[in-house]
């Protein structure tokens, strides 16, 4: 079976995230969110060593509920900083409080962050044939979190974590999800 060719078919971790959550449509608030907070902590990073460390991730941030997220404090934070099995950095984890907060703010304003994050694409699932790190959509998306107070939301981030939650399927041509698959 083929697969895209960016796809570490060694490491089930990846092959699994390949062929059972990237580019594929996610509606579901709290693995929206889920997603948001790997990709941020991703920035500077192999998306392989963040899918690696994906259950301690799960473990460290109370399976990325946001409601316990918004009111951890210094004690917690200084726990999380002292978890070998995450990445370890501050900023980082003082970015997901924050972005916990914004989330759930935009949940209140749209009715579900799916609702948002879904209407920029008017509810539909955009394939591209090349990559595009840069465009009109990603502009939008992460101008209007940034205007909210996200952190961690530039472009870059933002492609990468559309393309986690489906709303763009990127997949290539010699994938088996790829060509006219999708």
């Amino acid at each position: 079976m083929n697969r895209c060719s960016w796809v570490n078919l060694d490491n089930k971790n990846y092959v699994d995230y390949h062929d059972y959550v990237w580019g594929v449509e996610c509606h579901n608030d709290r693995v929206l969110f889920e997603y948001l907070v790997l990709e941020m902590f991703q920035a500077g990073l192999s998306w392989e060593t963040i899918l690696n460390k994906k259950e301690y991730f799960e473990d460290a941030f109370d399976n990325f509920d946001y409601n316990k997220i918004i009111n951890y404090d210094s004690k917690k934070i200084d726990e999380l900083i002292a978890n070998k099995n995450i990445i370890r950095n501050r900023l980082k984890i003082l970015s997901t409080i924050n972005n916990a907060k914004v989330f759930m703010n935009i949940q209140k304003e749209w009715g579900s962050f799916n609702n948002y994050i879904w209407h920029f694409t008017k509810n539909k699932q955009i394939h591209y044939k090349r990559f595009h790190t840069h465009s009109n959509l990603l502009d939008k998306v992460s101008n209007d979190l940034k205007k909210r107070g996200m952190k961690f939301a530039g472009s870059i981030i933002i492609y990468s974590y559309l393309e986690a939650i489906g709303v763009l399927n990127n997949h290539e041509d010699i994938c088996f999800k790829g060509g006219n698959n999708v």
